[in-house]
């Protein structure tokens, strides 16, 4: 009797092919529905699923390969003589190559016009289950999960059999589909129900051993698909510290829009501006702080081109992020040896949930995504912002919201002029950033200020006051409101309340 090859795929790329190759090397093949038809359309003889099992697909083909004659038929041991008589007894019939694909739940589920119905359609139930088994059978079976597997695998089978080293690396690579297709369904069920802490699940995929964590006594690892945000393609191993700076900085870069280059160190902007162009907004970033840029890391949300990695190269950069760079700054930029170059490959500014560990157990939230609304904003200062002014406004409330509390910041033109960040005291935010500004000669009359938070006394707006800041932009809501509104008031600037607080800890 002619050996038996079970196949159910949902990508069908060369599955024709294949399955002609089996028939050659003397193979029957069974398959489900839709991977029948096609098979058959092709004139391929194939045996349908149901005429195996006796038993019809169901449900909408929710239940077809869950039946003990297919997993008997891929599970029995062929050199156990139990296996062997309880496999006589029942008419199972050993089932030597599995081709199972499974359903293509990480398209539909990246796809925004997908409902949740259709999501869950698409998590495969006996796909998996048809995997593992044939995996864990190694001994005896071949599991191919993969379009790109079936040549060389048939380059083999056409010598005469398929040696027990190649069914070992294939049920590897078969577990480890299985693995990130599960984890894919995981993170998007959790994103999507908001399960509590006692679920959220540790043993995502392990993409990378770094170097050390944030010092060197400490170990790090990258789990998930980092890979499929970031591509780094020139200089040293990037770090813990450099994953954490490049992310706040990319994600700055892509809250601002327009044209804009943003400066990280040690989480928080040492400069951020927009411009006409990349070097433009480079140029007005680093003006910010310098000193402090220093070491730091650079993103860009548009193309950089020559002229900006010429400039790029003036200083000391721990990374260039951007979306794309053109050769010519390519190789100017890999004059640096050790500088990691990094593509950015797609968004990261993503509605997810952010996870902090804690003694026992896991923090969850929401990430701060929400924007503001013109229309909610209060003016409630007698002068009001000019057009120029509230544009300035809102560029700094974006500043604000990526600086660690308490963060005060100061812009004018869409570009910093100082950060004062990560203080005990918002006083001490907005001294230190007053101080920054005047170290580096940049002018702060004129210019506009951000605070993170409401201000809990007038003591605060007036060092804002002090600098020759005219217009102020807090979410409002103290108590004492009234006290630092009349402060404003007596001393001519305009103020707007956001209603909303972006505290970053």
């Amino acid at each position: 009797m002619k050996k038996l090859a079970l196949i159910s795929v949902s990508d069908k790329t060369k599955i024709v092919e294949f399955a002609q190759g089996l028939v050659k090397n003397g193979y029957r093949i069974i398959a489900t529905g839709n991977t029948a038809k096609v098979l058959s359309q092709n004139k391929i003889d194939v045996t349908e699923i149901s005429s195996v099992t006796g038993f019809p697909e169901i449900f909408d083909g929710r239940v077809k390969t869950l039946h003990p004659k297919i997993f008997g038929g891929v599970l029995f041991r062929r050199d156990n003589k139990e296996d062997e008589k309880q496999a006589s007894e029942n008419n199972i019939e050993a089932i030597d190559i599995v081709c199972v694909n499974l359903y293509p739940f990480i398209k539909a589920a990246s796809n925004p016009d997908s409902t949740l119905e259709e999501i869950i359609e698409n998590i495969d139930i006996g796909g998996p289950s048809l995997v593992r088994a044939a995996a864990k059978n190694f001994k005896f079976v071949s599991i191919l999960t993969n379009p790109g597997q079936y040549d060389s695998f048939l380059d083999e089978l056409n010598t005469g059999s398929i040696s027990e080293a190649t069914r070992k690396k294939l049920a590897v690579a078969a577990y480890s589909y299985t693995a990130n297709y599960d984890t894919h369904i995981a993170n998007y069920l959790e994103n999507k129900f908001s399960l509590p802490a006692s679920y959220i699940r540790i043993n995502e995929k392990l993409t990378s051993t770094l170097r050390y964590g944030e010092n060197p006594h400490q170990k790090a690892e990258i789990f998930g698909n980092f890979d499929d945000y970031f591509e780094v393609f020139h200089g040293k191993e990037i770090s813990y510290n450099n994953i954490l700076d490049l992310v706040s900085a990319v994600e700055l870069c892509e809250d601002l829009g327009e044209t804009s280059c943003t400066i990280i160190k040690h989480n928080n902007p040492a400069g951020a501006a927009i411009g006409k162009n990349a070097f433009e907004a480079y140029i007005r970033a680093l003006k910010c702080d310098p000193v402090s840029s220093f070491g730091g890391i650079v993103a860009f949300n548009k193309k950089v081109d020559a002229e900006t990695a010429k400039e790029l190269n003036k200083i000391f950069l721990e990374i260039v992020c951007a979306p794309s760079f053109s050769d010519e700054a390519i190789e100017i930029l890999k004059k640096k040896k050790d500088r990691r170059l990094v593509l950015q490959k797609k968004s990261v500014l993503v509605d997810v949930k952010v996870f902090r560990s804690i003694p026992g157990g896991v923090l969850v939230q929401d990430s701060d995504s929400i924007s503001l609304n013109d229309n909610e904003l209060k003016f409630v200062t007698e002068k009001k912002p000019t057009k120029n002014e509230l544009e300035d406004l809102k560029f700094a409330w974006k500043i604000a919201k990526h600086t660690k509390s308490n963060a005060i910041v100061y812009v004018k033109d869409k570009a910093t002029l100082g950060v004062g960040a990560g203080q005990m005291s918002r006083i001490d935010s907005a001294k230190i950033a007053v101080m920054k500004a005047k170290e580096h000669g940049l002018d702060l009359k004129g210019s506009v200020a951000a605070s993170d938070a409401f201000f809990p006394f007038a003591d605060g707006l007036q060092e804002i006051i002090k600098c020759g800041a005219v217009s102020v932009i807090q979410p409002g809501g103290s108590v004492r409101d009234q006290e630092v509104i009349d402060a404003a008031n007596q001393n001519k600037i305009s103020m707007v309340f956001t209603g909303i607080r972006h505290f970053k800890h």
